[in-house]
């Protein structure tokens, strides 16, 4: 179940990018599993990761290949998370790199390899290698809706997004692919993001606008709170448009920063909209707060709370949940006659109590929708804050109960 249409529109390839998905047979026979993206000579790539301690085999050999060289492929496999598994899982995420880079003429250093999929299993590197093959005689500039199927695990449909914009006067363009559905929580989540754009940029651009994206979209969301071993966010560009980023006049810089964050965004949000078992996608929007920190304490608060989330579920208006989740966010200090409450355009609390406006019919009325926004005002400065979390369902449990099976 999700919410929302799920269509990815238009996907326009990226000048310098071809991709591939194939099946390896890694956790079930016959289903895409392997991706594979080649990027052309002279494209810049860098990245954002989880900050979970155990953080899986390709995530400690994608940062290692990241400070030797310059990445010319991406190998993504699903099925298997190669996480937990200790200096084996190094040794086989070093295999897959070293088979492909043979194959393809290259370094194993500029091989980028990501996993995702069941922890703690070895990865089965043979059945990788054995597929490398067709993936690199399948390459193609225009797969991105089978490279999207490719990588996904508990995900219900895929997620992709392509823009355009004129720069200099010629068409710069932006597409990636995301997956995830599950175990999802800011400071990157179970989640695997590639975003590319043929705009020429410098290693130093790249890695500055990958984490200011970043952190506007799949670091503003949350599913469950669960934070992966597994996560990585990555920004490719290949300057293959003829236009370079230092060339830009500053509007055209901030056209194409705002354009980079709607094709993040779109994808962060897509990863909500299928979360596991979800049916309502809300956005929680924190605002007069004296600092961003303190947005994030509140909104955060409020996503993650299971009873929050669960009323979500059941249409049921219980807005002292929600009451409830703000005053145990941690802020100092904080005043409850100047705090503020809205569902959608239904003021629920005014001065820290329940405003005299209210209705049970009207807050009734926004929960029974399937995307509605819980808008807070903390009265204690200028700071704002936009979050994106679902519900928890009967299907969540189950999917969760289930996932090895």
């Amino acid at each position: 179940m999700a919410v929302g249409s799920g269509d990815c529109g238009i996907l326009h390839p990226v000048a310098g990018v071809r991709m591939a998905a194939v099946p390896a047979g890694i956790k079930k026979p016959g289903r895409l599993d392997l991706v594979l993206f080649e990027l052309a000579e002279g494209s810049v790539t860098e990245g954002v990761f989880t900050t979970n301690a155990f953080c899986a085999a390709p995530v400690t050999l994608c940062r290692q290949h990241l400070r030797q060289t310059v990445p010319r492929y991406l190998l993504i496999n699903t099925g298997n998370a190669n996480a937990g598994t200790g200096e084996p899982g190094l040794l086989a995420a070093r295999q897959c790199c070293e088979a492909l880079a043979r194959q393809a003429g290259t370094a194993a250093s500029e091989v980028l390899p990501f996993s995702t999929g069941v922890i703690g299993e070895p990865l089965p590197a043979q059945k990788i290698v054995a597929a490398l093959g067709s993936a690199l005689a399948a390459l193609d500039p225009a797969a991105w809706l089978q490279v999207a199927q490719g990588i996904m695990t508990t995900d219900t449909r895929p997620k992709a997004c392509s823009r355009q914009l004129q720069l200099q006067g010629r068409t710069v363009t932006v597409t990636g692919i995301a997956k995830g559905a599950g175990m999802i929580k800011p400071n990157m989540a179970t989640m695997l993001g590639f975003v590319f754009t043929d705009l020429g940029m410098t290693q130093a651009e790249v890695g500055q606008q990958v984490r200011r994206a970043a952190d506007r979209s799949f670091n503003r969301i949350s599913i469950d709170g669960d934070t992966s071993t597994n996560d990585c966010c990555m920004l490719s560009a290949t300057g293959q448009s003829g236009v370079q980023h230092a060339a830009l006049e500053e509007a055209e810089r901030a056209a194409f920063a705002s354009l980079l964050d709607e094709v993040f965004i779109e994808l962060a949000t897509a990863i909500v909209r299928d979360g596991e078992g979800a049916t309502k996608f809300v956005t929680i929007r924190v605002e007069t707060a004296a600092t961003t920190a303190e947005c994030l304490q509140v909104g955060y608060a409020i996503a993650e709370s299971p009873l929050v989330k669960t009323a979500l579920f059941a249409s049921d208006p219980n807005w002292g949940r929600i009451l409830a989740a703000v005053g145990r966010a941690g802020l100092a200090n904080l005043q409850l006659d100047r705090v503020d409450i809205w569902l959608d355009n239904v003021n629920i609390v005014q001065g820290g109590a329940r405003a005299s406006s209210y209705t049970e019919a009207a807050g009734q009325a926004v929960f029974s929708r399937s995307e509605f926004c819980i808008r807070v005002l903390l009265g204690r400065g200028d700071c704002r804050e936009t979050l994106w979390t679902c519900d928890f369902s009967h299907d969540y449990v189950t999917i969760n109960a289930e996932y090895r099976t």
